[in-house]
């Protein structure tokens, strides 16, 4: 299970968070909002989702509140994920993974960047602008999802056309598993992942057929209508083979403990936990 942090400032009470102006009293309420979700929800998930544009949109308040909220996590023992879906020619792609999970030096100094543990990256600008990314996760042993089928409803638009006698994110899944064998683990898994939407599930089975080592990201459970019970083609033998991500549907529970709970034990059901 991921807990996604996509805060919402104008959804938060009026009366949370301290700063000079708007941007940083917003970013203070954003930032114990996410440590209260994390407190709350983090027991029964192994990692959050940070939504970086609900942080960045509040300016530089709000990168300082990502940084606390990448805090908050490792403080409750779980992972990071970066969640911007970078992508650019390779010299910026370079400077996002310094920004995500490097450091940047300088005259005076390296300069960490956020610290996550791993990413999102957009691949349609080809192999040489993902190769930064992935170099730079492998230097910092931290972990790359590459969009692969997204879980939005316009994703048909583009990722299942045939390219030219298939859909492209079949291709997509074998660029991911080109470059799977590089940041390979001890249990078999590999630290280039995908993302795979969880709204689409007749394509599970294709993707971890083509996929095999990759960790599967499943982001659209709850909100946007994807089920648990139908993900079980997303595992492989081993249950860390797919991280199943809810945002809203844990932070706009009534109860968002009970809500993480349940949905972590539907979820461990699925994938085979023990």
């Amino acid at each position: 299970m991921v807990l996604g942090l996509d805060p919402d400032p104008a959804a938060l009470d009026p009366d949370a968070g301290a700063g000079a102006d708007a941007g940083e009293r917003a970013a203070d309420a954003v930032a114990e909002h996410c440590s209260a979700l994390i407190a709350a929800a983090g027991p029964a998930c192994v990692a959050v989702k940070l939504q970086l544009a609900c942080f960045e949109r509040l300016g530089a308040p709000g990168w300082e509140a990502a940084a606390r909220a990448v805090a908050a996590a490792r403080e409750a023992g779980l992972l990071a994920i970066a969640d911007g879906k970078r992508g650019d020619v390779p010299v910026t792609a370079a400077a996002y993974g310094q920004a995500l999970v490097g450091k940047t030096p300088t005259p005076w100094g390296d300069v960490p960047g956020l610290g996550a543990d791993a990413f999102t990256a957009n691949p349609l600008l080809g192999a040489d602008a993902l190769e930064p990314l992935i170099e730079a996760a492998a230097a910092a042993g931290a972990g790359i999802f590459v969009l692969v089928r997204t879980s939005n409803p316009g994703a048909a638009d583009v990722l299942d056309l045939p390219v030219p006698k298939r859909p492209l994110h079949e291709r997509l899944a074998e660029v991911v598993a080109e470059r799977a064998e590089r940041l390979v683990g001890e249990t078999g898994l590999s630290g280039v992942g995908a993302v795979v939407g969880a709204t689409e599930p007749r394509y599970l089975p294709r993707m971890r057929e083509l996929m095999p080592g990759a960790v599967f990201l499943l982001p659209g459970v709850g909100a946007q209508g994807g089920r648990p019970q139908d993900l079980a083609g997303a595992w492989s033998d081993h249950p860390a083979s797919a991280l199943v991500a809810a945002s809203r549907s844990i932070a706009s529970a009534d109860d968002p403990a009970a809500a993480a709970e349940a949905l972590r034990m539907e979820v461990w059901d699925v994938g085979g936990g023990e």
